[in-house]
């Protein structure tokens, strides 16, 4: 049990009180046999353990967000959560991700959370480029299944406004999900009649966007995330060069 209070209090960062630390006491002492309200009480004494409070606030407002992106379809899909817990893994390893998937399975039954007062804790708290990687992280739980349905679209376009995220940057995170003539322009932020000159500046704005170093406070284990985004951004980029004759 100690452990586990070690990494729920070393997780919780900002989240030990308003909605969030309600909603995580809930998952504690609810769905995790053995735990009450007083051992999230406790967890508070091992906020000194050396991990990242930055990296557990990331880490808390993907769970509990994550839970409402696989709830939208009205259940919890199986690629969904295989796909959450695989990334917790590649992550933090298999004991951090281990413990962050208990918390996870008690969030997920917890039908009691507000989108909205969830998202705006979250904004209160975390920077604007750690916010556009939770976008980019619930499109891809969402397309785990292999297909992204309106209710999901809907939900994450939701979560983005309550974050702060705008429509432009929202639009260009979705895309990276999915395959059409114009996933390229969208990815840039820019219509297929751009310029190549407009092109060309729309690719070192998201570049700079979306570069790994933005989430450098989070640690090495994120910036990975960060590099995917990146790398979208890259390859649209190369595939309108190619399709233009650059």
């Amino acid at each position: 049990m100690g452990n586990f209070l070690k990494w729920i209090g070393a997780g919780l960062g900002f989240s030990l009180g308003g909605p969030i630390g309600s909603i995580l006491g809930y998952a504690v002492g609810s769905f995790i046999s053995g735990f009450t309200k007083e051992d999230v009480e406790r967890a508070k004494q091992f906020k000194s353990s050396g991990v990242n409070t930055q990296s557990g606030d990331f880490e808390i407002s993907l769970l509990i967000l994550a839970a409402l992106v696989i709830k939208a379809d009205g259940k919890a899909n199986e690629a969904e959560l295989v796909y959450v817990r695989n990334h917790f893994k590649r992550m933090y390893g298999e004991a951090r991700a281990n413990n962050a998937f208990k918390l996870f399975k008690g969030v997920i039954k917890n039908n009691q959370i507000s989108t909205r007062q969830v998202c705006l804790q979250i904004r209160q708290n975390i920077t604007h480029a750690s916010r556009l990687q939770l976008i980019h992280f619930l499109f891809g739980i969402a397309k785990a299944d292999g297909f992204v349905s309106n209710n999901e679209v809907e939900v994450i376009k939701t979560i983005s406004g309550y974050l702060g995220v705008n429509t432009y940057d929202f639009e260009s995170i979705k895309a990276m999900f999915y395959d059409s003539s114009d996933s390229s322009y969208r990815i840039l932020g820019i219509e297929k009649t751009a310029t190549d000159l407009e092109v060309k500046k729309a690719y070192r704005k998201m570049a700079k966007k979306y570069h790994p170093d933005k989430l450098q406070h989070l640690g090495e284990q994120l910036k990975k995330g960060a590099e995917e985004k990146f790398k979208e951004v890259q390859k649209a980029y190369d595939n309108i060069q190619k399709e233009r004759g650059l």
